[in-house]
């Protein structure tokens, strides 16, 4: 069968996912339908409806866009089938039934952010780079019941530096996956793709989960050590990023979000989370085993800015902390 002869719906929602699709549209395979979250109500009485960026691609490209609300909807379910996809294929989009997934008689397959079967779940990116992971990846496998856990087909593996940050692994893996997602379809369509069960991969190995990150999931634990909080910091930075509360005296704690850090390692007595700083040029807090040197913050309604920026607005009181 030709590219253009295979029928493809492809289901998506965030930036992460048009890549893919733009890949398909500009090489000339037959997207016949994309499913997206529904438009977001937005402005302050949510009167303002903002549609998905898969979404704004799709239109932008004539491509016929389902926006189902629930997923097992009889009529959405008549919509889908009425597309006779030979192939769906899912990238950040959200749990599929079965009815949905089983669908086409090719398969639907899902774009993960990770070395499955390491980082199954929500926030796969996040998380390797929060656990200091020195490298991660991208893979493909075909849906079955239990998220993120079916047949792999393929994988690419990316190095993550020690000064990337996830915004810098997020478009690195982002990229790539638009020629995984190619690559994968051509050998369904080629009958030459052999999957590998991810039980396979996982004997003797510690899984780590990617769970959904929450608020409180960003708070900075300073008990731990300076090369934790380092790359919790870059896991989360610029988005959703890492928080503390700075804290003087009898005044209310003010939330602090760290962006930029660096690692300085000494022995030192202080409490972890105190602040050290010549109110000018540096501004250090305290962990078990060193320092953390912040270079980006924000304090809780303002901007982001570089630390000097920060100190020459904001004046320190003596036996500051962060908790």
């Amino acid at each position: 069968m030709d590219k253009k002869d295979l029928r493809i719906v492809y289901m998506g929602t965030p930036e992460f996912a048009v890549e893919s699709l733009r890949r398909l549209v500009e090489g000339g395979y037959n997207v016949v339908g994309v499913i997206t979250m529904p438009d977001k109500p937005m402005g302050r009485h949510g009167s303002v409806l903002q549609p998905s960026v898969v979404k704004q691609y799709a239109v932008s490209q004539g491509l016929k866009v389902l926006q189902p609300e629930k997923l097992k909807d009889e009529a959405f379910l008549e919509e889908l089938r009425a597309l006779k996809a030979d192939l769906q294929i899912v990238v950040a989009f959200r749990m599929l039934p079965e009815v949905v997934w089983n669908m086409p008689r090719l398969g639907t397959f899902n774009l993960h952010a990770s070395l499955l079967p390491q980082y199954r779940g929500a926030a796969p990116i996040n998380w390797a780079v929060m656990n200091g992971d020195t490298e991660t990846g991208i893979t493909t496998f075909f849906l079955k019941h239990e998220i993120d856990t079916g047949e792999i087909i393929d994988q690419v593996k990316v190095p993550i530096a020690d000064t990337d940050n996830v915004e810098i692994v997020y478009d690195r893996l982002m990229k790539l996956g638009g020629d995984l997602v190619l690559k994968t379809v051509d050998a369904i369509l080629d009958g030459t793709v052999k999957t590998i069960p991810q039980e396979c991969l996982t004997q003797n190995v510690e899984l780590r989960p990617a769970p959904k990150i929450f608020k409180e999931t960003c708070r900075i634990d300073w008990r731990k050590g300076v090369k934790h909080v380092y790359d919790f910091v870059r896991g989360l930075s610029p988005y959703p990023a890492a928080w503390t509360e700075l804290c003087a005296g009898e005044a209310a704690p003010v939330m602090l979000k760290l962006f930029e850090t660096r690692k300085l390692f000494q022995t030192h007595d202080l409490q972890p989370g105190t602040v050290v700083s010549d109110g000018k040029t540096f501004f250090h807090i305290a962990s078990t085993d060193g320092f953390v040197d912040v270079l980006s913050l924000q304090l809780a309604g303002k901007k982001r800015m570089q630390v000097e920026d920060f100190l020459r607005g904001y004046r320190l009181a003596e036996h500051m902390q962060v908790r």
